[in-house]
């Protein structure tokens, strides 16, 4: 029996997603072995403080300790393996080596100089991290000269959202539009307020359940979807800025310096105008849903009426649909739709990629 093969990992982001990458891994392990004849082995974990390195691979126990501190708060700098370096460059710099796969599950654009070095050594790259591909246009092309990059996280947690559009492009389709809802958090917004709920007890209770981030602002400001709308703009080779998408902000500018707080008190005001933005839907037979559209080559996201008994409409909760157009799939549209978040989901999403990559060394 051959003995598997060593794959160094690197993983920018310890967050929920990043533990749960880094569990799914290690009960896979046996699995991968015997199956796919590799061992993904974690030489790195960074977080914005710190990071821990070992170039051999951290073993488990150090791995079990640093997933328990990260669960409790503890940056990783404070641990007793950790190291205040919390530069993606130099981690890159010293744990970097032949066949090694970088992963990003931050929300931040520090790590891309990191990520592009890392292509240019012949690494391997996985984003869950939006941000890389949706600064400007030109770096976004330096993103994907690379044949080493995997960004199926970066669209709809675990759903095949990347990978059904690329499959489609490169088939020879020609892909005209794409619409859907593209956020869990603003699903499960338009399901509540579908079903009568006011929208700041809508609100309050996203934030209370987790769908939310922790300023739910993050979420209502819709940029989130607006930055997943550009990703599959941009793989139809559409120039966009992101500064090229209308957007519609789902509360007034005057509540943007609140504390969360106080922002969740404030939006009492919103209660009567989208109760009566939901009447007028409801009178024609409508409901509201938050929509992405990329339509001849432009992109719009916002809060709009749909028929009841579309596949929009008919939609509810936290659930995600992508709805591709195109000239093979013209009567109807091909739909993706299922859970569009969660740290398992999206962890599963980026280990598939993980695995694609190794399966090319």
């Amino acid at each position: 029996m051959s003995i598997p093969r060593n794959v160094p990992v690197i993983l920018f982001g310890v967050g929920g997603v990043g533990r749960a990458l880094v569990r799914q891994v290690l009960a896979a392990r046996s699995r991968h072995a015997s199956r796919l004849h590799l061992r993904l082995e974690f030489v790195a974990l960074c977080d914005r403080t710190g990071a821990v390195v070992d170039v051999h691979g951290l073993s488990d126990d150090t791995r079990s300790a640093l997933l328990a501190a990260k669960s409790a708060g503890t940056p990783l700098r404070q641990t007793p393996t950790g190291h205040s370096q919390p530069d993606p460059n130099i981690i890159l710099e010293v744990a970097g080596r032949d066949g090694a796969i970088v992963i990003d599950c931050t929300a931040s654009d520090d790590t891309c100089p990191a990520l592009l070095m890392a292509l240019g050594q012949g690494y391997g790259v996985v984003l869950a991290n939006k941000r890389p591909l949706t600064g400007s246009w030109a770096t976004y092309r330096q993103f994907m000269a690379s044949p080493r990059l995997r960004y199926e996280a970066t669209v709809g947690a675990g759903l095949p959202v990347i990978g059904t559009l690329r499959n489609l492009l490169d088939a020879g389709d020609q892909v005209t539009a794409i619409e859907g809802a593209f956020s869990g958090t603003l699903g499960y917004l338009c399901s509540q307020l579908q079903r009568g709920a006011s929208y700041s007890a809508a609100v309050r209770a996203a934030h209370r359940l987790g769908y939310t981030e922790p300023d739910p602002r993050d979420d209502l400001g819709g940029m989130d979807v607006a930055r997943k709308a550009l990703i599959l703009v941009r793989m139809l080779d559409w120039p966009l800025e992101l500064t090229d998408i209308t957007v519609e902000t789902l509360y007034p500018a005057a509540l943007s310096g609140l504390s969360v707080p106080q922002f969740l008190e404030s939006i009492k005001v919103l209660d009567e105008p989208y109760a009566m933005r939901v009447q007028a839907a409801q009178a024609q037979g409508q409901a509201l849903r938050y929509r992405a559209e990329v339509r001849e080559g432009r992109c719009q996201v916002g809060m709009e009426p749909v028929p009841l008994d579309s596949p929009l409409g008919r939609l509810q909760g936290t659930d995600n649909l992508i709805a591709f157009h195109s000239a093979r799939y013209a009567a109807s549209p091909l739909v993706v739709q299922g859970p569009g978040a969660g740290v398992e989901v999206t962890a599963a999403a980026i280990l598939a990629d993980i695995l694609a990559l190794a399966a090319l060394a």
